[in-house]
């Protein structure tokens, strides 16, 4: 859907000179209290190529209270504090002001972060992964199906952000939680790579993601792989629809000349303006044989709830549950993903969600 661009890196955005000489003069700042860390001293550490190196530090007095603050990067980056032998690990974004309210004895484990949705999701995957650890041990990390379809739905409702890296690049206790070597995780590297190089072509991380992502795309016999719509055949989906009703995408197809096959996160920023271009072509083909069968992949079904019971053709939801089938068969490696489907066979794929109604018009 999206395509791989030439990107140079700079010697400066590969350096730690990024914090000085390559800054454009606004700030991030970062700021909190920990308690019971008192004569502590907290070292705040960005990284380069894999490498964590210090670049301040602060020794913690009476309530804990610390603040932080440093020239922005001009991309989005993670960065860590650091206590003792435990490591906090928050995002920035731009020039935001986070926020992190922890204790010494639980640095790396109980506490908040505040100030930006980048900062809040991934304090929400550290928790899941923690939680996933404590209920199956830290072996079965890299195949626990539900911690990863979870994962995997908040990464593809945003795959360029920068917390999106941070699942990718996951490791506990020298344990991956994403194994490029698996064709199902590469699958999701892949969607990462591609919307980075698509909204984020300069950042120095597009650059080892693309590499990441090729370098294991390789069968068995050590030949590139490629990823293919089917020409002929339809994979069956069932899925209930926002009324609990199960619904056939077999049966669709057979009931209407033209079905858009869609996949989304409704909750996804990219959605509305998607669902939008959906409904001027809903709107205008409808009584002429066309339908829309939408997959929904958001983490929360109460939202998808609400949201499907809004629009005007068949919405389904694809749980946890469910499991990864229905992407791995369609190849849903970014989204919005989208086909067309003419009289039961897949016509195509719509490769740009701008050119939609372009590409039903083609067979109504």
């Amino acid at each position: 859907m999206k395509l791989f661009k030439a990107n140079i890196l700079t010697a400066c955005a590969a350096s730690a000179f990024i914090f000085s000489g390559c800054g454009n003069g606004n700030e991030w700042k970062v700021s909190g209290e920990i308690e019971g860390a008192d004569g502590q001293t907290m070292v705040l550490e960005a990284s380069s190529n894999g490498r964590w190196f210090p670049i301040d530090s602060v020794k913690l007095s009476g309530a804990g209270s610390f603040r932080f603050s440093h020239e922005a990067a001009g991309y989005p980056d993670i960065y860590r504090l650091r206590l003792g032998d435990k490591s906090l690990y928050f995002p920035i974004d731009s020039i935001e002001s986070v926020t992190v309210v922890s204790k010494a004895s639980a640095f790396d484990s109980e506490y908040t972060l505040t100030g930006s949705e980048s900062a809040e999701m991934l304090m929400h995957v550290d928790k899941r992964v923690r939680e996933a650890i404590s209920r199956n041990g830290l072996a079965s990390l890299p195949n626990d199906t539900l911690l990863k379809r979870e994962l995997g739905g908040m990464m593809l409702g945003d795959p360029a952000g920068i917390v999106a890296y941070y699942i990718i690049n996951k490791r506990v206790g020298g344990v991956a939680l994403y194994n490029p070597e698996n064709k199902s995780d590469n699958k999701i590297i892949g969607a990462v790579a591609n919307a980075f190089d698509q909204y984020r072509p300069n950042d120095p991380r597009t650059e080892f993601l693309k590499r990441l992502f090729i370098t294991n795309r390789r069968n068995s016999s050590g030949k590139v792989s490629t990823i293919e719509a089917p020409e002929v055949s339809l994979f069956e989906i069932e899925l209930y629809d926002n009324t609990g009703k199960l619904r056939k995408l077999s049966e669709v197809a057979a009931d209407n000349k033209v079905v858009l096959l869609s996949f989304t996160v409704y909750g996804a920023e990219p959605s509305p303006a998607y669902n939008v271009e959906l409904n001027k072509v809903y709107d205008r083909y409808s009584k002429n044989g066309l339908e829309i069968y939408q997959v929904g992949l958001d983490e929360d079904e109460y939202r998808w709830k609400q949201s499907a019971r809004n629009l005007p053709w068949i919405t389904v939801y694809n749980s946890a549950s469910d499991g990864v089938k229905n992407l791995d068969n369609y190849n849903v490696v970014s989204l919005p993903t989208t086909y067309v489907i003419v009289n039961g066979e897949i016509a195509g794929r719509v490769l740009d969600p701008a050119q939609v109604g372009q590409e039903v018009g083609k067979y109504m």
